[in-house]
């Protein structure tokens, strides 16, 4: 009778429960905007299951049926709106914080309390210090170029005239790692093998944990949280590892501030402290703040930079091409970021491997803060999310010619021949390239991240032939809107002998002494 009496209750609950949604959904703006897939209380499931494996079908379709206007996609708790056409995409990119919030949309989206930490969501100081270190990057390229040709010649110790195998994406992701933090905590913790472990394994542990997260309901999540996340484990091991030095900037920095520091390193710990307020100046708040700032750095970039390695090795036609130009700026300038800067076919090379392979379809996620209205009456409800569709826009006929086919120096011929070149450059931002986002929110490590793959990209097409292992070249793929390289298959390296390379096609031994000094160590 009792178990009776339980199992009624429970069910009028759960048809309350139900009903009660129901209403709800009835009476919400939402309903007014058209469902790619079932729209249903229950049904709606099936359609975020079904995003799960075929978004981009998915997106496609909304993309061409409601071109100019909205349409949204069932997730486990909420629905994602996407808008389309430059005109919302502008409004959206534009929109105040207050009202579409970037830093809420991100907080949910990999669910930041539980992985980075509160600190990320509640003072994000380490942002301004990015900004800075951007504007430090031409004093800071030696450095980073060094720790890029050290790291290829340990790990990728291939031979002239023989063929070695290379796990790409591990390979990518150590040298990824270790060029940034060359320039965010110097040596010798950017060669620690310990410190390089922790740093990848926290990035990429928090991107599943995250996740995960964000697709289970919100009262699982503290207790599947405490299961899968390794984020407090990680902060002490970060202070265990750099805490003497941090403990010693920080007492130089109280005894002499920021601009008459002695000695003053120019890396992330020195502009960490310059924008900081003093109860953030702690061991434990700055090994934190280097934790964060790896994380963000690492992930979206060894991404990039997978997808590039791949397109090289996919399509050796181009090494040649940029090898040329490579050379002929070095030659004339000397290596810095700024000779760097005018390469043109290698920024075009990085630049198309982005719009074809990005980290997301979908940019610009803002969360609503209160109800927002676009200017075509689309009313995105408090607490629900809204973005545009990334991929779509990267693969539109009206936005690029051939959209879908990879044209390596595409965007070096569009600077050519346009007087606004900057607009075509990897670092760019626009209404057809959203990559980096837009507006307030625009990624402000944009300027390093692709400043490291140039760089990686320019050091691997002088020292070494690539191409893909035969019958298995490197796929794409993807998981809801992520969209990931393959992380598992080898890439083919050799050594190349500049001297007969140089001998044979420029006939100067000038510039063989030249390059051989800079890259063969």
């Amino acid at each position: 009778m009792l178990n009776l009496s339980i199992t009624t209750f429970g069910g009028l609950f759960f048809a309350g429960y139900l009903l009660t949604a129901y209403m709800r959904s009835q009476r919400s703006p939402l309903n007014r905007i058209p469902t790619i897939g079932p729209s249903g209380l229950v049904t709606s499931y099936y359609g975020f299951v079904k995003s799960l494996f075929y978004s981009r079908e998915m997106l496609k379709e909304g993309y061409e049926k409601y071109y100019g206007g909205s349409f949204k996609i069932a997730m486990p708790t909420h629905w994602m709106v996407m808008v389309t056409g430059p005109k919302l995409t502008d409004e959206l990119r534009r929109a105040p914080e207050d009202q579409l919030s970037s830093i809420d949309a991100i907080g949910e989206g990999i669910q930041v309390d539980y992985t980075l930490g509160k600190e990320f969501r509640e003072n994000n100081y380490h942002i301004s210090s990015v900004r800075t270190m951007s504007r430090h990057l031409d004093a800071m390229f030696p450095d980073m170029q060094d720790e890029i040709a050290a790291t290829f010649s340990e790990l990728v110790p291939a031979k002239e005239g023989e063929w070695l195998s290379v796990p790409a994406n591990n390979i990518i992701a150590q040298a990824v790692c270790r060029a940034n933090n060359r320039l965010f905590v110097g040596l010798p913790f950017c060669r620690d093998s310990e410190y390089l472990y922790l740093n990848i394994n926290y990035t990429m542990t928090a991107v599943k944990t995250g996740h995960l997260l964000a697709h289970i309901p919100v009262f699982l999540r503290p207790a599947v949280s405490r299961i899968l996340n390794s984020a407090e484990s990680s902060k002490q091991l970060a202070v265990r590892l750099l805490g003497p030095m941090i403990q010693d900037r920080l007492e130089k920095f109280e005894r002499h501030g920021s601009m008459n520091y002695p000695d003053r390193p120019n890396d992330f710990i020195t502009f960490l402290l310059e924008h900081s307020e003093p109860r953030h100046r702690t061991v434990r708040d700055m090994a934190t703040r280097i934790l964060i700032i790896n994380f963000v750095a690492i992930y979206t970039t060894v991404m990039a930079m997978t997808h590039i390695l791949y397109d090289l090795a996919s399509r050796p036609e181009y090494a040649e091409p940029m090898r040329q130009e490579i050379i002929s700026i070095i030659q004339d300038e000397g290596w810095s970021k700024s000779s760097i800067g005018k390469m043109h076919k290698v920024d075009s090379f990085v630049h198309e491997s982005q719009r074809l392979s990005p980290p997301n379809m979908i940019a610009l996620l803002r969360r609503a803060v209160k109800d927002y209205t676009f200017s075509d009456g689309t009313t995105i409800p408090a607490g629900q999310y809204v973005c545009a569709t990334a991929h779509m826009i990267h693969t539109d006929q009206d936005n690029y010619s051939n959209p879908e086919k990879f044209e390596g120096f595409r965007f070096a011929d569009l600077r050519d021949g346009d007087r606004e070149s900057s607009r075509h450059q990897a670092t760019s931002v626009g209404l057809d390239y959203l990559i980096f986002g837009g507006g307030y929110h625009t990624c402000p490590g944009r300027f390093s991240a692709v400043l490291l793959m140039k760089t990686m990209l320019c050091h691997i097409l002088l020292n070494y032939d690539v191409k893909v292992v035969e019958g298995s070249p490197p796929k794409t793929w993807s998981l809801g809107v992520l969209v990931m390289p393959d992380h598992n298959a080898h890439v083919l390296f050799r050594r190349r002998n500049f001297f007969n390379a140089m001998v044979r096609e420029q006939h100067e031994l000038s510039a063989f002494v030249f390059l051989h000094v800079r890259y063969i160590i």
